[in-house]
């Protein structure tokens, strides 16, 4: 279980951060033994997120939603 709170940079508490989840990646996969796993972020809209720790890289997946769109200009 996580959360997540920012409130001095408006973000009272994100529903789900994938951020967060590759930090507690590695730290979960050392306690459980285990380079895969489902993590739940207890927020008031929660969210599952699934881990898998591979190498010194962690990929995530789940449910995503869109909150902005852009284009990189060089």
């Amino acid at each position: 279980m996580s959360r997540f709170f920012a409130p001095g940079s408006g973000i009272d508490e994100d529903p789900v951060t994938g951020s967060a989840h590759t930090a507690l990646g590695p730290y979960w996969a050392g306690i459980l033994g285990k380079s895969e796993f489902t993590a739940f972020q207890a927020s008031a809209r929660g969210g599952v997120v699934k881990v898998r720790v591979q190498g010194d890289r962690v990929l995530l997946g789940g449910q995503a939603v869109t909150v902005m769109v852009g284009d990189l200009v060089a």
